[in-house]
């Protein structure tokens, strides 16, 4: 059925307890794995405070560093459950457009991904990554909860 699965994953608790299910699912369904990380880019003025500290270059060797380090992660257990993989790295200013992208580019067949669970106001004023893939996705989109 599906052979070719998007996992996008930004190392949230969230993300990586639905990492096995995706798994188990890619493995019954035969299917290979790209695993996406997606990171923003610099921002000379910004909220988030690993940007205020740090110099572009600083930032970037961070967001590699940890970008490697959670994509290891899902390359470990995709190993010890036998599902071929491949990881992907990418800035954007939108995750939801770049993982709609990618699913587009490296021709996935569906987007298996997280849902963080907030709801109410939190939702209202955040807004979903998941949401936002869900309704601009050509694929179909398989959300974990």
């Amino acid at each position: 059925m599906f052979k070719h699965i998007l996992f996008p994953t930004d190392g949230e608790a969230p993300s990586m307890a639905a990492l096995a299910q995706c798994l188990a699912f890619a493995k019954d369904s035969g299917a290979r794995l790209l695993a996406l990380h997606v990171s923003a880019p610099f921002h000379t003025l910004s909220a988030r405070p690993e940007q205020l500290a740090d110099t572009p270059e600083d930032y970037a060797a961070h967001v590699r560093v940890r970008s490697r380090a959670l994509l290891e992660q899902v390359a470990a257990a995709a190993r010890a459950q036998g599902v071929l993989y491949e990881t992907l790295t990418v800035e954007h200013e939108h995750p939801y457009q770049a993982i709609v992208d990618a699913a587009r580019e490296h021709r996935c067949d569906l987007v298996a991904m997280a849902s963080h669970g907030r709801r109410g106001i939190q939702a209202l004023l955040l807004g979903s990554e998941t949401q936002k893939v869900l309704t601009h996705s050509n694929v179909p989109v398989l959300v974990f909860r």
